[in-house]
């Protein structure tokens, strides 16, 4: 056997042997991937921030006997005055769900003092912390209510709340999955304009999505990884997105190398030794962003973390190995109808990039100057972003819950319908309920459970739920009543927004840190990586305006969640710096082969701006299925990442980085060797081979 024949064999035995261990890979992690959504959590203590004084009370309160309580309130009203039959029949109804569960207590009327409405608190600890119980026993209370002629019925409170959000968290998965792959197949189909070649990355980033769920689903089982529906949401987000991404860079350099060299198997090494550290980086680049949420203290921040970097993993695994061998071993013909023939030139088109990049290298200090300009301009939007973002304003579409809180903001303007929860040491529990009923802006407080040497006390305050006046009130608690936890959802709400203050402090720096990193070892430069963050930054900046100028007038949300500063940053800081990683790497290759610094900057753009663009879209896209949702916090994550996707690729990449290499020329190399002036004579041929992303 010759050494022809050998190579020939290993050629086909390679990718066989790669799609094989894929294979097994599949069908091992089937099994696991599909339960993944049974250990989903979602509970308060999932979302909240690990240290935090509410997190405390809610784990007290979990631990009481029956486990912490679900809490509704029942709410009927007549316009025009309720009549003393609408009080029977409201009685009736409350007492039949007192006879079919067990209540702390029996529900009292409470009227309102234009007539017009009753309510009845409603709490049991009956359900437990089972999150399906809760929703059944949910369920079975508004089975058993109902409108009574003009008496119109409503179920609310914190209970009904995380019911309904449950109920959007469980359809998540599916819609999620289904919208996902249905726009990164048209976008594919658009790309390649193959009625076959689609398919793979398609294909391939679907196993990366299986694969991923599976080692989710390992670390959840052995190392009590906390998975929320948001961060299983946004992981299938970035595995397709990201993924997809990596696919359209390799093949368009597989289709640049299939034209120079005969067997596809040898022009996949080749694309693969072109585009792979460029890919590599980008991945690792992303994967340490999200690590970096590692030091959160919000937990539902800190489990995106690693979530999200296994995803990136995942996508990159699958696409430098899976993706390669499906490609060698369809040939060429998957390319069909644009068949890459050895020898071929690549048809002739107007280069869109080449004309911006030209724009850019005549005048780029009028260029940089402008696009600056006009992303500060749209940072300044952000002045206009909506406060907090409450509870009752998480859906957009506002279930029964949210209309039973409207109803009762308008019928108790001067009483909060929500208790504030309050435990104490079972032996301190008079003495703090006296203090807590002498707190200014407190309305009322009463005695709940005792366990485990704690005591509930329920405390109800003059002021709204989740308004100024009684954010005030539960500052005076927990400063007069030492020894005590303030919990419940207002308590939650205020010590998540200080949480993600202290967390953006904490991980913004660590974040651009590791892709300074990053980035220094790749390009072996300073500035080169310093300009690339700042671009990515000033990205950030202008889509947080862009949102305040979108979320509240012409989305008519009322709040901002506030996670989603930090989540949006670390997003498009790691995603951002991908496309820079693609033009730039292109760049310092031109550079090493000898070409001037503008030369080199428009050859970078004009060759990579293609296939950035396209990424870009896609990615773009992707996340813009967020907002396909029916949750405020995951359609504000969509639209921001979506929009700043698409100023990085075609605004900041295309103009800004472009005319900023043009103008710093050789300094954007400093201090690295390529930062000095070549030789006046040419030089012998250098030991680093010049590495080329994209085609």
């Amino acid at each position: 056997m010759g050494p022809a024949t050998s190579a020939v064999r290993h050629r086909r035995a390679v990718p066989w042997a790669v799609i094989a261990l894929w294979a097994i890979v599949l069908a091992v992690a089937l099994s696991f991937a599909a339960r993944l959504g049974d250990v989903q959590r979602d509970g308060v203590v999932d979302y909240l921030p690990a240290s935090s004084d509410s997190t405390q009370a809610e784990r007290l309160r979990q631990a009481l006997p029956g486990g912490g309580t679900t809490d509704l309130v029942l709410v009927y009203r007549r316009d025009g005055g309720l009549i003393a039959a609408d009080r029977t029949a409201a009685d009736r109804q409350v007492g039949e769900i007192a006879a079919r569960h067990w209540l702390t207590a029996r529900p009292e009327a409470l009227p309102s003092k234009d007539g017009s409405t009753l309510m009845y608190p409603l709490s049991t600890s009956e359900p437990g912390q089972d999150e399906e119980a809760q929703r059944a026993f949910v369920e079975d209370v508004r089975e058993k209510t109902g409108d009574i002629g003009a008496m119109r019925v409503q179920v609310g409170g914190p209970g009904a709340l995380g019911a309904d959000m449950g109920a959007v968290f469980e359809s998540i998965d599916a819609t999620l999955m289904i919208a996902t792959v249905l726009v990164v197949a048209l976008l594919l189909i658009i790309t390649y304009r193959s009625p076959f070649l689609w398919l793979v990355p398609l294909l391939v980033v679907g196993v990366a999505a299986i694969a991923t769920r599976a080692a989710v689903y390992g670390l959840v089982e052995g190392f009590g990884l906390t998975v929320t529906s948001q961060s299983a949401g946004i992981m299938t987000v970035l595995v397709f997105g990201a993924g997809t991404d990596y696919a359209l860079l390799i093949v368009a350099r597989y289709r640049e190398e299939l034209r120079r060299v005969p067997h596809p198997y040898d022009a996949m090494r080749a694309a693969l030794r072109g585009c792979g550290p460029a890919v590599l980086a980008s991945s690792g680049t992303v994967a340490a962003g999200l690590l970096c949420l590692l030091a959160a203290d919000l937990n539902s921040s800190r489990g995106l973390g690693p979530v999200g970097a296994i995803g990136v993993v995942c996508a990159l695994a699958a696409m430098i190995t899976l993706l390669p061998a499906v490609l060698v071993l369809l040939g060429r013909r998957m390319f069909w109808p644009l068949i890459p023939a050895y020898g071929s030139e690549p048809k002739r088109r107007l280069n869109l990039f080449a004309a911006m990049g030209s724009s850019a290298g005549r005048r780029p200090l009028a260029v940089l100057a402008t696009g600056t300009v006009l992303l500060g301009a749209l940072a300044l939007g952000a002045l206009n972003l909506p406060g907090a973002l409450k509870e009752e304003d998480s859906f957009t579409r506002p279930p029964e819950s949210v209309a039973a809180m409207a109803t009762l903001a308008e019928a108790y303007p001067d009483r909060s319908s929500r208790p504030i929860s309050l435990l104490a040491p079972t032996g301190e529990a008079a003495r703090t309920l006296a203090g807590a009923r002498a707190t200014e802006g407190v309305a009322g407080a009463e005695r709940g459970r005792d366990g485990g040497g704690w005591t509930e006390l329920s405390v109800f305050a003059d002021d709204a739920p989740e308004s100024p006046g009684e954010s005030a009130t539960i500052g005076r608690l927990r400063a007069g009543l030492d020894g005590a936890h303030i919990g419940g959802a207002s308590a939650q709400r205020i010590d998540l927004a200080d949480t993600t203050v202290r967390d953006r402090l904490l991980v913004v720096p660590l974040v651009l840190a590791a892709v300074l990193l990053i980035l220094t070892v790749l390009l072996r430069s300073l500035v080169a990586p310093l300009l690339l963050v700042a671009a990515v930054v000033v990205v950030w900046g202008a889509s947080m305006g862009i949102g305040g100028l979108v979320f509240g007038p012409f989305l008519g949300f009322d709040g901002l969640d506030p996670g989603l500063p930090l989540l949006s940053f670390v997003f498009l800081v790691a995603l951002g710096v991908d496309y820079g990683i693609f033009l730039m790497h292109r760049m310092r290759e031109e550079a090493v082969r000898g070409a001037e610094p503008a030369e080199a900057a428009l050859t970078a753009l004009r060759t990579t701006g293609g296939v950035i663009a396209s990424a870009g879209i896609v990615l773009a896209a992707t996340f813009a299925v967020l907002a396909s949702l029916p949750l405020v916090m995951m359609v504000e994550m969509g639209v921001l990442v979506a929009v700043g996707v698409l100023l990085d690729t075609f605004l900041v990449r295309t103009y800004l980085v472009t005319s900023a290499s043009v103008l710093l020329g050789r300094r954007v190399w400093w201090p690295g060797g390529l930062a000095r002036p070549a030789p006046e004579v040419a030089a012998p041929a250098m030991a680093e081979e010049p590495v080329r992303t994209g085609g």
